[in-house]
Protein backbone atom coordinates (compact mmCIF):
# COMPACT_ATOMS: atom_id res chain seq x y z
CA UNK A 1 0.00 0.00 0.00
CA UNK A 2 1.44 3.36 -1.01
CA UNK A 3 1.91 6.26 1.35
CA UNK A 4 -0.79 8.21 -0.50
CA UNK A 5 -3.34 5.43 0.04
CA UNK A 6 -2.51 5.23 3.77
CA UNK A 7 -2.89 8.98 4.13
CA UNK A 8 -6.26 8.89 2.29
CA UNK A 9 -7.55 6.15 4.58
CA UNK A 10 -6.51 8.05 7.70
CA UNK A 11 -8.31 11.17 6.47
CA UNK A 12 -11.37 9.11 5.67
CA UNK A 13 -11.41 7.58 9.17
CA UNK A 14 -11.00 10.99 10.76
CA UNK A 15 -13.86 12.38 8.68
CA UNK A 16 -16.17 9.49 9.60
CA UNK A 17 -15.26 9.84 13.29
CA UNK A 18 -16.02 13.57 13.25
CA UNK A 19 -19.29 12.99 11.43
CA UNK A 20 -20.33 10.36 13.97
CA UNK A 21 -19.50 12.70 16.86
CA UNK A 22 -21.55 15.51 15.27
CA UNK A 23 -24.56 13.21 14.86
CA UNK A 24 -24.26 12.06 18.49
CA UNK A 25 -24.10 15.66 19.67
CA UNK A 26 -27.27 16.53 17.73
CA UNK A 27 -29.14 13.56 19.16
CA UNK A 28 -28.08 14.17 22.78
CA UNK A 29 -26.99 17.78 23.43
CA UNK A 30 -26.27 17.02 27.12
CA UNK A 31 -23.43 14.69 26.18
CA UNK A 32 -19.99 16.18 26.74
CA UNK A 33 -17.67 16.44 23.77
CA UNK A 34 -15.68 13.27 23.28
CA UNK A 35 -18.22 10.96 24.94
CA UNK A 36 -19.27 7.99 22.88
CA UNK A 37 -22.84 7.86 24.14
CA UNK A 38 -22.48 4.31 25.52
CA UNK A 39 -22.31 3.91 29.31
CA UNK A 40 -19.09 2.37 30.49
CA UNK A 41 -19.26 -0.37 33.15
CA UNK A 42 -16.56 1.36 35.15
CA UNK A 43 -18.41 4.70 35.30
CA UNK A 44 -21.98 4.04 36.42
CA UNK A 45 -24.36 6.83 37.35
CA UNK A 46 -25.48 10.01 35.64
CA UNK A 47 -23.36 11.68 33.03
CA UNK A 48 -21.28 14.69 33.96
CA UNK A 49 -23.03 18.05 33.47
CA UNK A 50 -22.15 19.94 30.33
CA UNK A 51 -20.88 23.49 30.15
CA UNK A 52 -24.27 24.74 28.98
CA UNK A 53 -25.99 23.19 32.01
CA UNK A 54 -23.44 24.63 34.42
CA UNK A 55 -23.86 28.08 32.90
CA UNK A 56 -27.64 27.84 33.36
CA UNK A 57 -28.39 27.83 29.61
CA UNK A 58 -31.22 25.54 28.46
CA UNK A 59 -29.97 23.02 25.88
CA UNK A 60 -31.57 23.21 22.39
CA UNK A 61 -34.49 20.91 21.54
CA UNK A 62 -33.77 17.66 19.77
CA UNK A 63 -34.39 17.56 16.04
CA UNK A 64 -37.54 15.92 14.69
CA UNK A 65 -36.96 12.88 12.52
CA UNK A 66 -38.60 14.62 9.53
CA UNK A 67 -36.36 17.69 9.62
CA UNK A 68 -32.86 18.21 8.29
CA UNK A 69 -31.74 21.22 10.32
CA UNK A 70 -32.48 23.12 13.54
CA UNK A 71 -34.21 25.87 11.56
CA UNK A 72 -36.81 23.37 10.35
CA UNK A 73 -37.32 22.15 13.91
CA UNK A 74 -38.40 25.65 14.91
CA UNK A 75 -41.28 25.57 12.34
CA UNK A 76 -44.56 24.03 13.65
CA UNK A 77 -45.27 20.53 12.41
CA UNK A 78 -48.64 21.52 10.89
CA UNK A 79 -47.01 24.31 8.88
CA UNK A 80 -44.33 21.95 7.56
CA UNK A 81 -47.04 19.52 6.41
CA UNK A 82 -49.03 22.35 4.78
CA UNK A 83 -45.92 23.60 2.99
CA UNK A 84 -45.11 20.09 1.76
CA UNK A 85 -48.62 19.67 0.36
CA UNK A 86 -48.56 23.16 -1.16
CA UNK A 87 -45.41 22.84 -3.24
CA UNK A 88 -46.44 19.37 -4.43
CA UNK A 89 -49.86 20.67 -5.50
CA UNK A 90 -48.18 23.59 -7.26
CA UNK A 91 -45.97 21.19 -9.21
CA UNK A 92 -48.96 19.02 -10.15
CA UNK A 93 -50.90 22.11 -11.22
CA UNK A 94 -48.04 23.33 -13.41
CA UNK A 95 -47.72 19.90 -15.06
CA UNK A 96 -51.50 19.70 -15.63
CA UNK A 97 -51.57 23.23 -17.07
CA UNK A 98 -48.68 22.40 -19.39
CA UNK A 99 -50.43 19.25 -20.59
CA UNK A 100 -53.62 21.20 -21.29
CA UNK A 101 -51.66 23.78 -23.28
CA UNK A 102 -49.96 21.06 -25.31
CA UNK A 103 -53.28 19.29 -25.94
CA UNK A 104 -54.89 22.60 -26.93
CA UNK A 105 -52.07 23.28 -29.39
CA UNK A 106 -52.35 19.91 -31.12
CA UNK A 107 -56.08 19.33 -30.56
CA UNK A 108 -56.54 18.84 -34.31
CA UNK A 109 -54.58 15.59 -33.81
CA UNK A 110 -55.66 14.64 -30.28
CA UNK A 111 -59.43 14.84 -30.88
CA UNK A 112 -59.44 12.61 -34.02
CA UNK A 113 -57.29 10.06 -32.20
CA UNK A 114 -59.71 10.07 -29.27
CA UNK A 115 -62.67 9.57 -31.62
CA UNK A 116 -60.74 6.78 -33.37
CA UNK A 117 -60.28 5.06 -30.00
CA UNK A 118 -64.03 5.26 -29.36
CA UNK A 119 -64.81 3.80 -32.78
CA UNK A 120 -62.19 1.09 -32.30
CA UNK A 121 -63.74 0.11 -28.96
CA UNK A 122 -67.14 -0.08 -30.68
CA UNK A 123 -65.98 -2.08 -33.73
CA UNK A 124 -63.44 -4.36 -32.01
CA UNK A 125 -66.00 -7.15 -31.25
CA UNK A 126 -66.97 -7.32 -34.95
CA UNK A 127 -63.30 -7.68 -35.92
CA UNK A 128 -62.96 -10.43 -33.32
CA UNK A 129 -65.90 -12.32 -34.82
CA UNK A 130 -64.34 -12.20 -38.29
CA UNK A 131 -60.98 -13.33 -36.92
CA UNK A 132 -62.69 -16.35 -35.36
CA UNK A 133 -64.14 -17.07 -38.81
CA UNK A 134 -60.54 -17.39 -40.14
CA UNK A 135 -60.45 -13.99 -41.88
CA UNK A 136 -56.98 -12.42 -42.22
CA UNK A 137 -56.56 -9.55 -39.77
CA UNK A 138 -56.18 -6.85 -42.41
CA UNK A 139 -59.20 -8.12 -44.37
CA UNK A 140 -61.36 -8.37 -41.25
CA UNK A 141 -60.44 -4.83 -40.24
CA UNK A 142 -61.13 -3.48 -43.73
CA UNK A 143 -64.52 -5.22 -43.98
CA UNK A 144 -65.67 -3.89 -40.59
CA UNK A 145 -64.42 -0.36 -41.28
CA UNK A 146 -65.96 -0.19 -44.77
CA UNK A 147 -69.24 -1.62 -43.46
CA UNK A 148 -69.41 0.93 -40.66
CA UNK A 149 -68.55 3.76 -43.06
CA UNK A 150 -71.25 2.60 -45.50
CA UNK A 151 -73.84 2.57 -42.71
CA UNK A 152 -72.92 6.13 -41.68
CA UNK A 153 -72.93 7.45 -45.26
CA UNK A 154 -76.26 5.76 -46.02
CA UNK A 155 -77.87 7.25 -42.92
CA UNK A 156 -76.56 10.73 -43.74
CA UNK A 157 -77.85 10.40 -47.30
CA UNK A 158 -81.36 9.55 -46.08
CA UNK A 159 -81.27 12.43 -43.60
CA UNK A 160 -80.12 14.97 -46.21
CA UNK A 161 -82.67 13.80 -48.82
CA UNK A 162 -85.57 14.01 -46.37
CA UNK A 163 -84.40 17.41 -45.19
CA UNK A 164 -84.19 18.77 -48.75
CA UNK A 165 -87.68 17.48 -49.54
CA UNK A 166 -89.23 18.96 -46.40
CA UNK A 167 -87.58 22.39 -46.33
CA UNK A 168 -90.08 24.15 -48.68
CA UNK A 169 -93.09 22.98 -46.67
CA UNK A 170 -91.45 23.89 -43.37
CA UNK A 171 -90.50 27.31 -44.74
CA UNK A 172 -94.12 28.04 -45.70
CA UNK A 173 -95.34 26.97 -42.28
CA UNK A 174 -92.64 29.08 -40.64
CA UNK A 175 -93.90 32.12 -42.56
CA UNK A 176 -97.43 31.36 -41.41
CA UNK A 177 -96.17 31.06 -37.85
CA UNK A 178 -94.45 34.45 -38.08
CA UNK A 179 -97.66 36.04 -39.35
CA UNK A 180 -99.61 34.44 -36.52
CA UNK A 181 -97.11 35.87 -34.03
CA UNK A 182 -97.53 39.33 -35.58
CA UNK A 183 -101.32 39.08 -35.34
CA UNK A 184 -101.06 37.97 -31.73
CA UNK A 185 -98.77 40.90 -30.90
CA UNK A 186 -101.34 43.31 -32.37
CA UNK A 187 -104.54 41.72 -31.04
CA UNK A 188 -103.19 40.15 -27.87
CA UNK A 189 -102.59 41.69 -24.45
CA UNK A 190 -99.51 43.60 -25.68
CA UNK A 191 -101.41 45.66 -28.32
CA UNK A 192 -98.29 46.36 -30.40
CA UNK A 193 -98.95 48.63 -33.39
CA UNK A 194 -97.75 48.09 -36.96
CA UNK A 195 -95.35 51.02 -36.67
CA UNK A 196 -93.71 49.46 -33.60
CA UNK A 197 -93.34 46.10 -35.35
CA UNK A 198 -91.81 47.80 -38.40
CA UNK A 199 -89.50 49.77 -36.10
CA UNK A 200 -88.24 46.53 -34.50
CA UNK A 201 -87.74 44.97 -37.94
CA UNK A 202 -85.76 48.03 -39.12
CA UNK A 203 -83.57 47.85 -36.01
CA UNK A 204 -82.89 44.19 -36.68
CA UNK A 205 -81.89 44.95 -40.28
CA UNK A 206 -79.65 47.81 -39.12
CA UNK A 207 -77.96 45.53 -36.60
CA UNK A 208 -77.36 42.88 -39.27
CA UNK A 209 -75.88 45.47 -41.63
CA UNK A 210 -73.63 46.85 -38.90
CA UNK A 211 -72.33 43.40 -38.00
CA UNK A 212 -71.81 42.15 -41.55
CA UNK A 213 -68.04 42.19 -41.01
CA UNK A 214 -68.45 39.92 -38.00
CA UNK A 215 -70.62 37.56 -40.02
CA UNK A 216 -68.00 37.48 -42.80
CA UNK A 217 -65.27 36.66 -40.30
CA UNK A 218 -67.47 33.94 -38.82
CA UNK A 219 -68.03 32.50 -42.31
CA UNK A 220 -64.29 32.40 -42.96
CA UNK A 221 -63.79 30.77 -39.58
CA UNK A 222 -66.47 28.22 -40.45
CA UNK A 223 -64.62 27.47 -43.70
CA UNK A 224 -61.40 26.88 -41.77
CA UNK A 225 -63.32 24.69 -39.32
CA UNK A 226 -64.73 22.69 -42.23
CA UNK A 227 -61.19 22.09 -43.50
CA UNK A 228 -60.16 20.92 -40.02
CA UNK A 229 -63.17 18.60 -39.89
CA UNK A 230 -62.25 17.03 -43.25
CA UNK A 231 -58.63 16.59 -42.15
CA UNK A 232 -59.76 15.12 -38.84
CA UNK A 233 -62.12 12.72 -40.61
CA UNK A 234 -59.32 11.32 -42.74
CA UNK A 235 -57.13 10.94 -39.64
CA UNK A 236 -59.98 9.20 -37.79
CA UNK A 237 -60.36 6.63 -40.58
CA UNK A 238 -56.65 5.83 -40.80
CA UNK A 239 -56.20 5.74 -37.02
CA UNK A 240 -59.25 3.50 -36.55
CA UNK A 241 -57.96 1.04 -39.14
CA UNK A 242 -54.55 0.72 -37.49
CA UNK A 243 -55.98 0.65 -33.97
CA UNK A 244 -58.21 -2.26 -34.97
CA UNK A 245 -55.48 -4.11 -36.84
CA UNK A 246 -52.38 -3.44 -34.74
CA UNK A 247 -53.78 -2.24 -31.44
CA UNK A 248 -52.22 -5.06 -29.42
CA UNK A 249 -48.78 -4.51 -30.97
CA UNK A 250 -48.99 -0.76 -30.35
CA UNK A 251 -49.89 -1.34 -26.70
CA UNK A 252 -47.05 -3.85 -26.20
CA UNK A 253 -44.62 -1.34 -27.71
CA UNK A 254 -45.77 1.37 -25.29
CA UNK A 255 -45.52 -0.97 -22.30
CA UNK A 256 -41.96 -1.90 -23.31
CA UNK A 257 -40.92 1.74 -22.89
CA UNK A 258 -41.65 1.58 -19.15
CA UNK A 259 -39.34 0.26 -16.40
CA UNK A 260 -39.58 -3.50 -15.90
CA UNK A 261 -41.03 -3.20 -12.40
CA UNK A 262 -43.97 -1.10 -13.65
CA UNK A 263 -44.89 -3.10 -16.76
CA UNK A 264 -47.30 -5.56 -15.18
CA UNK A 265 -49.25 -2.86 -13.32
CA UNK A 266 -49.53 -0.61 -16.35
CA UNK A 267 -50.46 -3.49 -18.66
CA UNK A 268 -53.17 -4.66 -16.26
CA UNK A 269 -54.56 -1.12 -15.83
CA UNK A 270 -54.48 -0.47 -19.60
CA UNK A 271 -56.34 -3.64 -20.53
CA UNK A 272 -58.95 -3.05 -17.81
CA UNK A 273 -59.40 0.52 -19.07
CA UNK A 274 -59.87 -0.73 -22.62
CA UNK A 275 -62.58 -3.13 -21.44
CA UNK A 276 -64.28 -0.25 -19.63
CA UNK A 277 -64.13 1.92 -22.75
CA UNK A 278 -65.66 -0.82 -24.89
CA UNK A 279 -68.44 -1.43 -22.38
CA UNK A 280 -69.15 2.31 -22.17
CA UNK A 281 -69.36 2.78 -25.95
CA UNK A 282 -71.64 -0.22 -26.46
CA UNK A 283 -73.91 0.84 -23.59
CA UNK A 284 -74.06 4.40 -24.95
CA UNK A 285 -75.04 3.16 -28.42
CA UNK A 286 -77.84 1.03 -26.95
CA UNK A 287 -79.18 3.89 -24.79
CA UNK A 288 -78.98 6.34 -27.73
CA UNK A 289 -80.86 3.90 -29.98
CA UNK A 290 -83.65 3.51 -27.43
CA UNK A 291 -83.91 7.31 -27.02
CA UNK A 292 -84.07 7.85 -30.79
CA UNK A 293 -86.72 5.15 -31.29
CA UNK A 294 -88.85 6.42 -28.40
CA UNK A 295 -88.92 10.05 -29.56
CA UNK A 296 -89.10 9.05 -33.25
CA UNK A 297 -92.31 7.05 -32.64
CA UNK A 298 -94.07 10.13 -31.26
CA UNK A 299 -92.82 12.23 -34.18
CA UNK A 300 -94.22 9.73 -36.69
CA UNK A 301 -97.55 9.33 -34.84
CA UNK A 302 -98.16 13.11 -34.83
CA UNK A 303 -96.91 13.46 -38.42
CA UNK A 304 -94.11 15.88 -37.57
CA UNK A 305 -91.86 16.66 -40.57
CA UNK A 306 -88.24 15.49 -40.54
CA UNK A 307 -89.12 12.62 -38.21
CA UNK A 308 -86.18 10.48 -39.33
CA UNK A 309 -83.59 13.32 -39.30
CA UNK A 310 -84.79 14.41 -35.87
CA UNK A 311 -84.56 10.85 -34.57
CA UNK A 312 -81.04 10.61 -36.00
CA UNK A 313 -80.20 13.91 -34.27
CA UNK A 314 -81.49 12.49 -30.96
CA UNK A 315 -79.34 9.38 -31.52
CA UNK A 316 -76.20 11.47 -32.07
CA UNK A 317 -77.01 13.81 -29.19
CA UNK A 318 -77.41 10.92 -26.76
CA UNK A 319 -73.66 10.27 -27.01
CA UNK A 320 -73.27 13.33 -24.77
CA UNK A 321 -74.80 12.00 -21.51
CA UNK A 322 -77.59 13.82 -19.64
CA UNK A 323 -77.65 16.96 -21.80
CA UNK A 324 -77.25 15.70 -25.38
CA UNK A 325 -80.59 13.96 -25.87
CA UNK A 326 -82.44 16.79 -24.08
CA UNK A 327 -81.01 19.44 -26.42
CA UNK A 328 -81.70 17.40 -29.56
CA UNK A 329 -85.22 16.68 -28.28
CA UNK A 330 -85.69 20.43 -27.87
CA UNK A 331 -85.09 20.82 -31.62
CA UNK A 332 -87.88 18.32 -32.25
CA UNK A 333 -90.20 20.37 -29.99
CA UNK A 334 -89.41 23.56 -31.95
CA UNK A 335 -90.14 21.86 -35.27
CA UNK A 336 -93.44 20.57 -33.87
CA UNK A 337 -94.29 24.08 -32.66
CA UNK A 338 -93.69 25.59 -36.10
CA UNK A 339 -95.46 22.80 -37.98
CA UNK A 340 -98.43 21.80 -35.82
CA UNK A 341 -98.92 24.45 -33.16
CA UNK A 342 -98.40 24.68 -29.39
CA UNK A 343 -100.63 21.72 -28.40
CA UNK A 344 -98.67 19.21 -30.45
CA UNK A 345 -95.43 20.82 -29.32
CA UNK A 346 -96.42 20.31 -25.68
CA UNK A 347 -97.20 16.64 -26.39
CA UNK A 348 -93.79 16.17 -28.04
CA UNK A 349 -92.19 17.96 -25.08
CA UNK A 350 -93.90 15.52 -22.72
CA UNK A 351 -92.62 12.62 -24.82
CA UNK A 352 -89.07 13.98 -24.70
CA UNK A 353 -89.26 14.43 -20.92
CA UNK A 354 -90.72 10.93 -20.51
CA UNK A 355 -87.94 9.36 -22.57
CA UNK A 356 -85.37 11.31 -20.54
CA UNK A 357 -86.88 10.05 -17.30
CA UNK A 358 -86.83 6.49 -18.63
CA UNK A 359 -83.18 6.92 -19.58
CA UNK A 360 -82.18 8.48 -16.26
CA UNK A 361 -84.03 6.12 -13.92
CA UNK A 362 -84.06 2.83 -15.83
CA UNK A 363 -81.65 2.68 -18.76
CA UNK A 364 -78.67 4.46 -17.20
CA UNK A 365 -78.65 2.42 -13.94
CA UNK A 366 -79.48 -0.85 -15.71
CA UNK A 367 -77.24 -0.60 -18.79
CA UNK A 368 -74.66 2.10 -18.15
CA UNK A 369 -74.30 1.33 -14.44
CA UNK A 370 -72.99 -2.13 -15.25
CA UNK A 371 -70.45 -0.74 -17.68
CA UNK A 372 -69.03 2.16 -15.67
CA UNK A 373 -69.76 3.50 -12.19
CA UNK A 374 -69.44 7.29 -12.39
CA UNK A 375 -71.28 9.76 -10.17
CA UNK A 376 -73.61 12.15 -12.08
CA UNK A 377 -71.78 15.16 -10.61
CA UNK A 378 -68.54 13.93 -12.15
CA UNK A 379 -70.35 13.51 -15.48
CA UNK A 380 -71.71 17.09 -15.42
CA UNK A 381 -68.33 18.58 -14.42
CA UNK A 382 -66.56 16.54 -17.11
CA UNK A 383 -68.98 17.63 -19.83
CA UNK A 384 -68.69 21.29 -18.80
CA UNK A 385 -64.88 21.11 -18.77
CA UNK A 386 -64.88 19.33 -22.14
CA UNK A 387 -67.08 22.00 -23.72
CA UNK A 388 -64.85 24.79 -22.40
CA UNK A 389 -61.63 23.10 -23.54
CA UNK A 390 -62.64 21.55 -26.88
CA UNK A 391 -66.26 22.35 -27.69
CA UNK A 392 -68.61 19.59 -28.85
CA UNK A 393 -65.76 17.12 -29.37
CA UNK A 394 -64.60 17.75 -25.81
CA UNK A 395 -68.09 17.05 -24.46
CA UNK A 396 -68.15 13.83 -26.52
CA UNK A 397 -64.89 12.42 -25.14
CA UNK A 398 -65.08 13.85 -21.60
CA UNK A 399 -67.19 11.10 -19.98
CA UNK A 400 -65.38 8.11 -21.56
CA UNK A 401 -62.08 9.74 -20.55
CA UNK A 402 -63.31 10.00 -16.95
CA UNK A 403 -64.45 6.37 -17.05
CA UNK A 404 -61.09 5.18 -18.38
CA UNK A 405 -59.11 7.23 -15.84
CA UNK A 406 -61.34 5.95 -13.03
CA UNK A 407 -60.63 2.33 -13.95
CA UNK A 408 -56.91 2.91 -14.55
CA UNK A 409 -56.35 4.73 -11.24
CA UNK A 410 -58.26 2.08 -9.31
CA UNK A 411 -56.16 -0.69 -10.87
CA UNK A 412 -52.88 1.13 -10.34
CA UNK A 413 -53.73 1.91 -6.71
CA UNK A 414 -54.89 -1.63 -5.92
CA UNK A 415 -52.36 -3.77 -4.07
CA UNK A 416 -52.77 -7.00 -5.96
CA UNK A 417 -50.39 -9.82 -6.70
CA UNK A 418 -50.00 -10.65 -10.41
CA UNK A 419 -51.36 -13.98 -11.57
CA UNK A 420 -48.39 -14.30 -13.95
CA UNK A 421 -44.82 -14.07 -12.65
CA UNK A 422 -43.17 -10.72 -13.53
CA UNK A 423 -40.46 -12.46 -15.58
CA UNK A 424 -43.09 -14.08 -17.77
CA UNK A 425 -44.85 -10.75 -18.22
CA UNK A 426 -41.60 -9.12 -19.30
CA UNK A 427 -40.87 -11.91 -21.76
CA UNK A 428 -44.41 -11.72 -23.15
CA UNK A 429 -44.21 -7.94 -23.50
CA UNK A 430 -40.97 -8.27 -25.44
CA UNK A 431 -42.43 -10.81 -27.87
CA UNK A 432 -42.79 -9.55 -31.44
Amino acid sequence: MSRFERMRRRLRRAYESGRHSARAARTDPDRAPGESGVASPSTPGPAAPTAATVAGVEPPAALHTSTGSRDDAEVPHAMRIAAAWSWRLIVIGIVAWSLLKIIGTIRIVIIPLAIALLLSALLAPAVGWLLKARFPRSLATGVVLVGGLAAVVGTLTLVVNEFIQGVPELSDKSSQGVRQIQNWLKTGPLHVSDSQINHYIDEAQTWISGNSKTFTTSALSATATLAEVLTGTVLVLFATFFFLRDGNKIWRFLVRLLPVAARWKVDDAGRASWSTLGAYVRATVLVAFIDAVGIGIFLVVFNIPFAFPLAALVFLGAFIPIVGAALSGGVAVLVALVDSGPVTALIILGAVIGVQQLEGHVLQPLIMGRAVAIHPLAVIIGIAAGVVLAGIAGALVAVPLIAVLNTAIRRLAARTVPDTPPDAVVVASQAP
